[in-house]
């Protein structure tokens, strides 16, 4: 039968793929995605030497060399195939067509290069870990993918499943995140699992995405060939607003393989950016038989606001 052999969690917002010298003009956008003036006046302000290019630096260094662990952890297992793990942000959905939870199992699927004239300075400075400059196709194990689809109705979950993309739209940048700065040489046949993480009124919640992790676990070990499947969470911890508090929390449940925590996260926790920790809830449902490490855990600052982003990188073996 397969296997889930191993996993990884990984954020992979702009910040994690932007040099430090950039972390401070990013955190200006913070001001229009967040209650900027409100945070100004709590009491989870960094101080001045958390917003330092000395800090920045020291920390841009710990992520980039978390991010070569798991990239080379994700070589060194030789998996047949990677179940990715992300949150579609009206990239393959669109707002007439949002469902909860879907998966494409297409023969390949499109990286298309992203038209950066509407596209933050900053923010383009990391375009490169989000998207191929040129059109890309990346393989699928769409057998696998429609088995996947096929024993997840049967389980109850009424996932909705795609194999093609609208004409001129990409995968998102959960998925192609992956191939670019995980996979780099080596590309493994993935299957993405795309969730709304983001836009009510049909998110699902904690408890449903850990259930449905649990079931691509039985859907994966019900596949009748031998094949060495991974599981990558892509996204997340907290952000555009940094609660370490928050993201402590959910790496201590998922190592302790304490599903009841995972699934009792309060809703309002898990919105705007923060919602990708549900990239992560599933994962720890589909890996509950795997043991879990954090390889880094890195709080972000980028702005007097407190806002940046909890980047986070473990693995499951």
């Amino acid at each position: 039968m397969a296997e889930i052999v191993m996993g990884l969690g990984t954020s992979h917002g702009s910040q994690v793929s932007l040099t430090p010298d950039w972390w401070a003009k990013h955190g200006e956008l913070d001001r229009k995605r967040t209650r900027y003036e409100e945070l100004l006046t709590g009491d989870r302000t960094p101080d001045e030497e958390e917003l330092s290019l000395e800090t920045f630096q020291r920390k841009y260094e710990a992520v980039q060399q978390a991010v070569a662990v798991v990239e080379s952890i994700l070589a060194d297992a030789l998996v047949d195939a990677v179940i990715v793990v992300g949150d579609d942000q009206a990239e393959l959905f669109t707002e007439g067509n949002m469902p909860a939870i879907a998966v494409y199992w297409g023969d390949t699927v499109l990286d298309l290069p992203r038209d950066l004239s509407d596209v933050p300075e900053s923010r383009r400075q990391a375009m490169w870990a989000k998207h191929s400059p040129v059109e890309t196709a990346y393989p699928v194990a769409s057998d696998l993918g429609r088995h996947l689809v096929e024993r997840a109705v049967e389980d109850g979950f009424d996932v909705a499943q795609m194999r093609e993309q609208p004409e001129g739209i990409s995968i998102g940048h959960a998925f192609t995140f992956v191939r670019l700065r995980l996979m780099r040489e080596r590309v493994v046949p993935m299957i993405p699992i795309l969730l709304n993480t983001y836009f009510p009124p049909n998110q699902p919640t904690a408890r449903r995405c850990f259930a449905f992790g649990q079931a691509v676990r039985r859907a994966v070990e019900s596949w009748p060939e031998a094949r060495r499947i991974a599981v990558v969470a892509s996204g997340g911890l907290s952000h555009f607003v940094v609660d370490e508090e928050l993201d402590q929390t959910v790496l201590k449940a998922i190592e302790a393989r304490d599903g009841s925590t995972l699934q009792s996260l309060p809703e309002e926790k898990l919105q705007s950016g923060s919602s990708e920790i549900k990239n992560w809830i599933v994962a720890a449902g589909a890996m509950e038989h795997l043991a879990f490490e954090e390889v880094d855990y890195v709080p972000g600052y980028r702005s007097p606001a407190g806002t940046g982003c909890g980047m986070a990188f473990g693995r499951w073996r």
